[in-house]
């Protein structure tokens, strides 16, 4: 049997794969199957390896409450959840018109329980009396009582009309845009703001309410 040639029937040739290497060079022979000392990228139970075929994740059936909700947001009109969240806000301009925070007891109900209990002002002490001098057209004093509300306020407002008319009338209005170190800061100011409204030293009793 010596001197016989190996023909494609005893073992196939296979076409070299191409290769970025220079003429010449032969790439190292990595091995594959069993012996191959590592699992190929991408196998199952690798790190990012795909589902398996014919596994799929069993799709969660919605509770009973859920299934409603879901079927009155797909019948109600476009402008429904835009007039609900109108509602909202006209109920506490609403509350805050009738009353009146600037003329009630400081223990009166509804109440800060963190003032009740410590007499200090939490971060939103002074917005319902805030709100109630912004609607009556007294900026100076709704800033006394809560300056960060106020300065918020026009933000806040634009923010509302921009998504209701887009959800409601399909209006294109320009939505103001926060990047996170904005919201960041803003937080940051909140926070020293409530803190220095409580310190007892001049000029800062002058923020309690």
């Amino acid at each position: 049997m010596y001197g016989e040639r190996v023909t494609s029937v005893d073992r196939p040739a296979t076409a070299p794969a191409p290769s970025d290497e220079a003429p010449g060079h032969t790439a190292p022979h990595v091995p594959v199957g069993p012996a191959a000392p590592h699992a190929p990228a991408g196998a199952p139970g690798q790190p990012g390896a795909p589902w398996p075929a014919g596994v799929a994740y069993q799709p969660v059936e919605p509770d009973r409450f859920t299934r409603a909700v879901l079927r009155l947001h797909a019948r109600a009109p476009r402008w429904a959840v835009p007039l609900a969240a109108l509602g909202c806000v006209g109920l506490g301009i609403t509350y805050a018109l009738i009353s009146d925070p600037t003329q009630s007891d400081p223990d009166a109900r509804p109440t800060c329980l963190l003032k009740l209990t410590t007499g200090l002002d939490c971060p939103g002490c002074g917005g319902t009396r805030a709100l109630w001098y912004v609607l009556h057209g007294d900026l100076p004093a709704a800033a006394r009582h809560h300056f960060l509300f106020v300065f918020a306020l026009p933000f806040l407002a634009w923010l509302f009309v921009a998504w209701a008319g887009n959800r409601a009338f399909g209006w294109r209005l320009p939505e103001p845009r926060f990047s996170p170190t904005v919201l960041g800061v803003f937080l940051a100011a909140w926070a020293v703001f409530s803190v220095v409204r409580n310190l007892p030293w001049a000029p800062f009793p002058s923020l309690y309410v």
